[in-house]
């Protein structure tokens, strides 16, 4: 059978010139691998969530109320043996994706690994974070229950607000004005068909532009084997490798599903009139904070009919410029260092405490989200937001240029 397969199929090579590719071995390297392992925890569990799911707003009877179609549906689900644990996996499985990304992008900023030749797995790494923050919004709206609609509505704000196209896209996204007959069934398939199969090929993208490039090297690499890929062979010993560590993820975020269940929909209930006080999830929260402290009085009117409102100073307007900052990076910060080793981060002060400065912001936005619930003025948030960024860069920049850096 295995002659059968090698003429037809010429095995050996195959297997010479990409099972026998180099892995470097550095922890950090695994985080990349993470947020892979929950994307496809992700799929697997949305396959069954999918059978069970209907996605309608349409109102039916259960226990004597009137609920929307997809809210029983979740009930429903949450009523089957593990039922609640497999949604929890996938609630979890979501975090655990985008903390994951979240690190592997900082950990290519804090080493360099952005630069030339490497600029459009750069972009690529960007695009795979930026769709997988859009896939888990949609996922919001599925629950349909009071939490999903109120911080659906957010989005749907943020998505009218940008001006002159802001209604067009809201009402193709959506399907109208949010909550509408017509949105889960147009956010259904986009969360678990396009967005996902759009992932599906960034990720393709992103591994095959990773080998045809090879990892950066971890510093030590120089010194133990100079011009050379310092690492293990992808199989089988890569393969065994990752395998192991998706088990081990598997088994650990079973454990937390089972303990902690996540978003469960009895306690917000079917969609009211009244609105409950909710936030965002956790990646979302610094976006949200911002709204918190824009003031309404900041309205902007431009010609044609375009308005800047709060809404699109802090949701849209805010998040596109660390948009754009990442992407041109690479095209700007040009200095020439050896393109196979990763850079250390006391290397670079002002890149790492920038790194740094850029994390406080996020914090600090984060903390503004709290304001109804700390005795915070919008004053002293003000100064945190803008004060701690720029004070965590010089003071990590100056004491990284103290201690050696460059």
């Amino acid at each position: 059978m295995s002659q059968w397969l090698e003429e037809r199929l010429d095995l050996n090579r195959l297997r010479r010139k990409y099972f026998r590719k180099a892995f470097p071995v550095h922890h950090t390297y695994y985080l990349g691998e993470l947020s892979l392992a929950a994307f496809v925890t992700l799929v697997l569990t949305g396959i069954f969530l999918s059978f069970n799911y209907q996605p309608s707003s349409a109102l039916v009877r259960v226990a004597q109320q009137d609920v929307p179609t997809a809210y029983a549906s979740i009930l429903f689900i949450d009523s089957l043996p593990f039922g609640p644990v497999i949604r929890s996996i996938h609630h979890w499985s979501a975090d655990v994706m985008i903390a994951a990304a979240f690190l592997h992008c900082l950990r290519i900023l804090l080493t360099g690994s952005y630069k030339k030749p490497r600029e459009i797995n750069w972009l690529v790494g960007l695009g795979l974070l930026g769709l997988s923050l859009v896939a888990v919004f949609t996922g919001y709206a599925l629950l349909d229950d009071a939490f999903a609609v109120t911080a659906t509505k957010i989005g749907y704000g943020m998505a009218e607000s940008i001006p002159w196209a802001g209604a067009w896209i809201a009402q193709v996204f959506f399907g109208g004005v949010y909550p509408t007959a017509d949105s889960l069934p147009r956010l259904y398939p986009l969360h678990i068909l396009w967005f996902p199969l759009m992932i599906m090929g960034l990720i393709c993208l992103h591994l095959l532009i990773m080998i045809k490039q090879k990892h950066t090297q971890p510093p030590y690499a120089e010194r133990v084997a100079p011009h050379c890929i310092l690492g293990v062979p992808l199989a089988p010993h890569q393969v065994f490798a990752s395998a192991a560590l998706y088990f081990i993820y598997l088994g650990t975020v079973s454990i937390i599903a089972g303990a902690l269940i996540a978003h469960p929909v009895q306690a917000f209930g079917p969609p009211g009139v009244t609105t409950p006080s909710v936030k965002p999830e956790w990646y979302f929260l610094w976006i949200y904070g911002l709204l918190q402290l824009i003031p309404s009085t900041w309205v902007i009117h431009l010609p044609g009919g375009g308005v800047l409102g709060p809404e699109f100073l802090g949701g849209v307007f805010g998040p596109a410029l660390l948009a754009v900052a990442a992407v041109v990076l690479p095209f700007v910060d040009t200095r020439r260092s050896p393109l196979r080793y990763m850079e250390l981060p006391n290397q670079h002060p002002w890149r790492t405490g920038g790194t740094l400065g850029l994390l406080a912001f996020f914090l600090a936005g984060t903390l503004a989200g709290y304001r109804g619930d700390l005795p915070l003025s919008i004053a002293w948030l003000w100064t945190v937001l803008i004060g701690a960024p720029v004070l965590v860069t010089v003071g990590v920049a100056m004491a990284l240029r103290r201690t050696g850096g460059v």
